[in-house]
């Protein structure tokens, strides 16, 4: 899901600060055209079990050997149904141990699909109307240079066609940059505040552009509709309903990772060293990025998700129904439908997911209608694109080759 906004904002430390804390493609992140450049071909296909893991291990290693990422772990559902993982690097860089087999990771902008999907159930249980303006269920909220709650749908905040902006005001105020606003906490109608400070950026349903502010206002809306916190109806209604073990909402202030997990680690720009910042405050993500979990509980999710395991199928339709989503992620032929994003794999299959990036990690998860999935998780937030593109690469192998 891409940060990729404007030249100007990519240029800015700030413009890697709200945007990269909730998922998808740096707005920071630097053009590196030889680490996007697609491997060599194998002089002659490798073929089997052996062939097959041979293939994704080395996917997985070249994220530490030839990206640059401290450590990298790549749970897959192969054709036959078995999830098999695989791991190469750091988990940590002070005592050199690996990536625990399982781990809690910060899921960063997964978390939208989570948040989408509650939504979804709403709609399906009549509270909630996609063609409803925001203003229905928050009067008054979404008012000032241009931004008008009035005007703008259920539909377009889910679909990110709304043009609200983005909230990085907040983090040029904190000291513009990740580090700079790692253990900050800040309540949701900030973030609302901070990105209503600035003008519209475009007409409601005109065009596609990656806004957090969306995610932000859904939970908002969430919880205005049942009385209750969003965090507390994402685990009622997905987590424990389909028994996601290693997945949770932080407590409020919480800024460690429960369980087993790696250290996660930040360098700002190409070159610099990695810093830890395992512990963070995530209340900047919140409704659109908070989220902790395992890339086996991910991988779990999205499969009970697409197979109709949380939502009915007239609002699973709707979730799939997409519009072309330029910038989302290095690559073209991305689309995003209700806080989910499609395309086509290199061995001509469709991909569904979303994936996310927050201060210390990034995933990229993909499934597959035949049942195949991928979870790429990496413990060090890319600076570059082409470090991103290396990560999806890795995805779209571990599929075809499962």
């Amino acid at each position: 899901m891409s940060f990729v906004r404007s030249t100007g904002l990519a240029v800015l430390a700030a413009a890697m600060s709200v945007t990269a804390l909730t998922g998808g493609t740096p707005a920071g992140a630097h053009a590196d055209p030889a680490a996007s450049a697609a491997p060599a071909a194998p002089a002659a296909p490798e073929r089997g079990k052996r062939g097959r893991d041979a293939a994704i291990q080395r996917a997985v290693d070249r994220l530490v050997s030839r990206t640059g990422l401290p450590g990298a772990i790549a749970t897959v559902r192969g054709g036959d149904g078995k999830v098999r993982t695989y791991r190469a690097g750091a988990g940590d860089l002070r005592t050199g141990r690996p990536i625990p087999r399982d781990p809690r990771v910060r899921l960063g902008s997964n978390n939208k699909t989570f948040t989408a999907t509650v939504v979804l159930q709403l709609v399906a249980e009549g509270r909630v109307d996609l063609a409803e303006p925001v203003e229905t269920y928050l009067p008054g909220l979404i008012r000032g240079h241009g931004n008008n709650g009035r005007r703008i749908t259920v539909r377009q905040l889910l679909q990110q066609t709304s043009g609200l902006p983005d909230y990085d005001s907040i983090v040029l105020e904190g000291g513009g940059t990740l580090l700079s606003m790692a253990r900050t906490y800040v309540e949701p109608h900030e973030l609302v505040e901070a990105a209503l400070a600035e003008r519209r950026h475009f007409r409601p349903g005109t065009r596609w552009e990656y806004s957090n502010t969306n995610y932000i206002v859904l939970g908002l809306l969430a919880q205005r509709i049942t009385g209750r916190p969003i965090g507390e109806e994402i685990e009622r209604r997905i987590i424990d309903e389909i028994g996601l073990e290693d997945t949770y909402w932080p407590e409020t202030g919480e800024q460690g990772i429960r369980g087993r997990h790696p250290r996660g680690y930040l360098a700002e720009k190409p070159g610099d060293p990695w810093v830890d910042l395992t512990r963070m405050d995530p209340s900047f993500g919140w409704a659109a990025g908070k989220l902790v979990g395992s890339p086996r509980d991910l991988g779990r999710f999205m499969t009970a998700l697409l197979g109709g395991e949380l939502l009915p199928p007239a609002q699973l339709r709707e979730m799939k129904k997409t519009v072309r989503a330029p910038h989302f992620d290095p690559g073209p032929g991305w689309r995003y439908g209700l806080g989910l994003t499609t395309r086509r794999l290199s061995c001509d299959v469709r991909g569904w997911g979303h994936g996310g990036d927050i201060q210390g990690f990034e995933t990229r998860n993909l499934v597959t209608p035949d049942g195949r999935w991928a979870v790429v998780a990496v413990n060090g937030l890319p600076n570059t694109l082409g470090m991103v593109s290396d990560v999806n690469r890795a995805v779209d192998t571990a599929i075809c080759r499962s």
